[in-house]
C-alpha cells in the first residue's frame, strides 16, 4: 500500500473524529483517500449536497497530516499496520458497512479475510457457568471448524475468556480494542494480549493517545460486529454492551445467538430476552451453531488439507469453472466485479457459475460479494 494513501487516510480518519456527515460517502465515491485530499476545494462538484462542515473540515487539513506523520511513525517503529479501507488486508466483511472506520491500525499476524469470523461477547461479569459454556463451545468448534477466526474485545469476563480459550484450542484470535496501540486496558490482559499478537492480532480504529473513554466501547463494538459472520452472545444483564454487539450485528445482517441460562439468573436475563423476543437463535453447543450456520463440511475439508488432497486436475470442473479456480489460487478473495472482469465472464453467467463451484465445495461466497477458494 502506498505510503501517501496510508498517510491520507489516517489524516481523515482524524478529522472523522467528529463523525462528518458524508466523508466515508466521499470517499467511497472517489475510491481513496488521496483522491479525497486532491478534490478537497471542489466538494461541491462531487457531492451536490455536502454539508458546510465537511467542507471546511476538508480545507483545514493541516493539523490532521501533522498528527497522521506521528501516527505512521509510531506504527512503523512498533510493527503496526495501517489498514486504510481500500486495502486487501482490511477486513472485507467490515468493508461494506455504512459507518465503516477509513482506516484501522493492527498488530498481529492472523489474515482477517479469513472463511469463518465469528464473536463471542457478553458481560464483564462472567460467571462460572459462562466460563463453563466458553470452554466447551470452543473445544467443541474445534473439531467441526477448526479455521475459525475468534474476535471479541478483550475486556474483563466473557471477552478475555473467549480470547484465552481460543489460544489455548490452537485458534487464531483478534481483539478490537476502543483506545490505540500504544496502551492496553485493561492492563491486567497484557499477557494474554501479547499471546494473541503472535496466534492472532490487536485491532483498533484510534490513533495512538486515544484514551478508553465510554463512547469508544460502543464505537467499537460495531466492528467486532462487522468483521464476524455470527455474533454469540454469552452471558448478559438485561442491559449491557453485549447486547449493543448484538443490535449492530442484526442491523448488519449477521446471524446472532444466545446461550439461554436459568430463569431469575441475573447474568442469564439478557439472553433470555433476546432469545424470547426472537433477536437471537437458541444454541446449547457448538454443533447447534454449526448446523445453524450450515458448516458442516468444515471439518471434512480441514481433514483433507491436512491429507494434502487437492484438486489440481480439476476432473469435476468445466473450462469456464477452471478459469475461475486459476484465478482465484493467484489471488484469493476477489468481489464478483473483480472476478468478471479478470475471467472475462457477464457476471449473469459468472453468478450461475459461482454458485455451482459453490455447491461442489470449491468456493465459499463471503459477506460483501467476496468469493473464497477452499482448496488451497
Amino acid at each position: 500500500m502506498d505510503q501517501q494513501e496510508i498517510l491520507y487516510s489516517i489524516a481523515l480518519t482524524r478529522i472523522n473524529y467528529f463523525k462528518l456527515t458524508g466523508l466515508l460517502q466521499l470517499y467511497r465515491k472517489l475510491g481513496s483517500a488521496t483522491s479525497v485530499i486532491e478534490h478537497r476545494n471542489d466538494i461541491l462538484d462531487i457531492i451536490p449536497d455536502a454539508s458546510p462542515r465537511l467542507i471546511d473540515a476538508l480545507k483545514n487539513i493541516d493539523e490532521p497530516l501533522k498528527r497522521a506523520e506521528v501516527e505512521l511513525k509510531y506504527d512503523s517503529e512498533h510493527n503496526i499496520q495501517a489498514l486504510p479501507l481500500n486495502d486487501e488486508r482490511y477486513p472485507q466483511r467490515l468493508k461494506n458497512v455504512d459507518d465503516a472506520p477509513i482506516v484501522l491500525f493492527y498488530k498481529g499476524n492472523a489474515n482477517l479475510n479469513p472463511q469463518r469470523v465469528i464473536n463471542i461477547i457478553g458481560t464483564r461479569q462472567c460467571t462460572v457457568y459462562g466460563q463453563d459454556l466458553i470452554r466447551k463451545f470452543v473445544a467443541d468448534l474445534k473439531g467441526l471448524c477448526p479455521n475459525t477466526l475468534i474476535v471479541s474485545g478483550l475486556a474483563y469476563g466473557v471477552d478475555v475468556n473467549a480470547h484465552r480459550f481460543a489460544l489455548q484450542n490452537g485458534f487464531e484470535t483478534v481483539g478490537v480494542l476502543a483506545h490505540g496501540l500504544d496502551t492496553l486496558y485493561p492492563s491486567a490482559h497484557r499477557q494474554t494480549a501479547n499471546e494473541m499478537i503472535h496466534q492472532g492480532g490487536l485491532l483498533t480504529e484510534f490513533l495512538t493517545m486515544t484514551n478508553a473513554d465510554k463512547i469508544n466501547f460502543v464505537r467499537r463494538n460495531r466492528i467486532v460486529a462487522g468483521m464476524s459472520d455470527a455474533c454469540i452472545l454469552v452471558e448478559s444483564a438485561a442491559k449491557g454492551g453485549g447486547l449493543i454487539t448484538t443490535e449492530i450485528s442484526q442491523s448488519y445482517g449477521r446471524d446472532v445467538f444466545a446461550f439461554p441460562g436459568r430463569i431469575g439468573d441475573h447474568y442469564s436475563e439478557g439472553c433470555n430476552n433476546l432469545i424470547r423476543d426472537n433477536g437471537a437463535g437458541l444454541i446449547t453447543s457448538a454443533k447447534d451453531f454449526v448446523n445453524a450456520m450450515g458448516w458442516q463440511d468444515d471439518a471434512k475439508l480441514a481433514n483433507a488439507q491436512k491429507k494434502g488432497i487437492q484438486r489440481e486436475m480439476f476432473p469435476e470442473l468445466n473450462e469456464d469453472e477452471k478459469t475461475i479456480v486459476r484465478i482465484l489460487q493467484k489471488n484469493n478473495d476477489l468481489q464478483i466485479n473483480i472476478l468478471t472482469v479478470q475471467a472475462n465472464i457477464p457476471i449473469h453467467k459468472l453468478t450461475a457459475l459461482l454458485f455451482d463451484l459453490e455447491m461442489k465445495g470449491v468456493v465459499k461466497e463471503l459477506a460483501g460479494g467476496m468469493y473464497h477458494l477452499l482448496n488451497i
